[in-house]
């Protein structure tokens, strides 16, 4: 009896083991799909420590319309000229963008306010092969923007890029940098 009851404790501790082992492979699975569809795609991420925020703010050159301001820092520029740099910038390098949205209280409620959040952040997402590489963006939602379809944020977001200069050309031309050196 001992022997039975020992030889099918076995079978079900390695039949569990196996159920463990394929629900790992389904959650690796979803992490790589999930990885695939990020927020961003492998030339940007978020911007998400309150240092690099005042950074921007404080550094930063901005453009604004009634919808959005737009902050934007020339992060590869800077770190070419320096030895020493902060942690978060050497993870993202030269050649990612780093977006951060702010949507105040005065907008609206949280949910008003991601729902927001979520629109700009899909604008960029969807333009992000427009900006040029190695900044450091700070979108900053007015309460105007409560009220208008995802097409407007996004005509707002593309208009205060133009108005900064960090669009990239079409054509292959040499653009004029407003926020840095000349290249």
């Amino acid at each position: 009896m001992m022997r039975e009851f020992r030889r099918c404790f076995e079978a079900l501790s390695s039949y569990y083991t196996v159920i463990q082992f394929m629900q790992y492979e389904v959650l690796s699975e979803r992490r790589a799909i999930w990885q695939r569809f990020m927020k961003y795609s492998n030339t940007s991420e978020s911007l998400k420590d309150n240092r690099d925020f005042q950074k921007v703010y404080q550094y930063g050159k901005s453009a604004a319309n009634r919808t959005l301001v737009l902050y934007v820092y020339p992060r590869a520029e800077k770190m070419k000229q320096l030895d020493q740099m902060p942690s978060s910038w050497k993870m993202a390098g030269y050649t990612k963008n780093r977006v951060g949205i702010s949507v105040s209280k005065k907008v609206g409620n949280s949910v008003v306010r991601h729902h927001l959040c979520r629109l700009v952040r899909e604008s960029y997402r969807l333009n992000e092969d427009k900006f040029d590489r190695g900044l450091d963006l700070v979108v900053i939602v007015r309460p105007g923007a409560r009220e208008l379809p995802f097409s407007d944020i996004d005509r707002a977001l593309l208009h205060v890029s133009r108005k900064l200069g960090v669009l990239q050309k079409r054509d292959g031309a040499e653009k004029k940098n407003t926020i840095g050196e000349s290249r």
